[in-house]
Parts: structure tokens; C-alpha cells; sequence
């Protein structure tokens, strides 16, 4: 994998059960806005999904509407969306997670000894980046 991949995958680990983040939202924290298809790209290839400590949780990362990836690539949106239920995710409907609820603020982000932001860039507009 390359170093892009690397700290894509380095934020996934860090979205806590019961909380999502979308693709966007995971481009910006890799200092790499309007990136979000590539974090798509990336988890796509996940070497290690899953929800265990050490596994990369792909499952938690949405559009950022809520919706699920009809492609996902490891089930389906029905898998990944039984993958959320039984972490304590809620939905507003059978195809969107309740974002406002669910949505993790991206804080803990420390992944390989400071390699990324903490949070996001300080010109970071959520609504604009993550709202409808």
C-alpha cells in the first residue's frame, strides 16, 4: 500500500464504534481535501476489514449524506449496514445513517506519532464539507 492508503487507513482505525465518518470528512483529516474518491479507492483495497482492535473498520465510513456504499466491497450497503446496527449506529431511514447523531467530530487522531492532524484544518467548514 502506498503512503496515502497508509494514513487513510490510520484515520479509519481511529472512528470509534457507533460512530461514522464520511469519505470527505476522512480526506480532509489526511491532509488531503477533495480527496474523497481516493479515500474510497484506498479502503476499497482494505488488506483488513473488520471491527476487531487491530482491523481497518471500513464499514464506518459513509457518504456524507449518511448514505451507505451500495459497492461495498466487502458485503454490499446490507452488510454494512447490519455492521453499523450492531455497533449502535442509528438510521434515519433502511439507506442513511442518522449523521447527526453517528457522526464522529474526528478528535484522537494521532496516528503514527503525529504523522496527521488532530483534527481537522482550521479553515474546515463542516457545513459545507459534510452537510446536505
Amino acid at each position: 500500500m502506498g503512503e496515502f492508503s497508509e494514513k487513510v487507513f490510520a484515520v479509519v482505525r481511529e472512528v470509534p464504534r457507533g460512530k461514522v465518518a464520511s469519505y470527505g470528512q476522512v480526506a480532509r483529516l489526511v491532509g488531503a481535501p477533495r480527496s474523497a474518491r481516493y479515500v474510497g479507492y484506498a479502503l476499497h483495497a482494505n488488506p483488513d476489514p473488520g471491527a476487531e482492535v487491530n482491523n481497518i473498520p471500513c464499514h464506518r465510513i459513509v457518504f456524507k449524506d449518511g448514505g451507505l456504499c451500495k459497492g461495498y466491497a466487502f458485503g454490499g450497503a446490507h452488510v454494512q449496514r447490519e455492521m453499523l446496527k450492531e455497533e449502535g449506529v442509528t438510521f434515519a431511514d433502511d439507506e442513511h445513517v442518522d449523521m447527526d447523531a453517528c457522526q464522529w467530530d474526528g478528535h484522537g487522531v494521532d496516528a503514527d506519532g503525529g504523522d496527521l492532524p488532530l483534527a481537522p484544518p482550521a479553515d474546515f467548514d463542516w457545513e459545507r464539507e459534510l452537510g446536505d
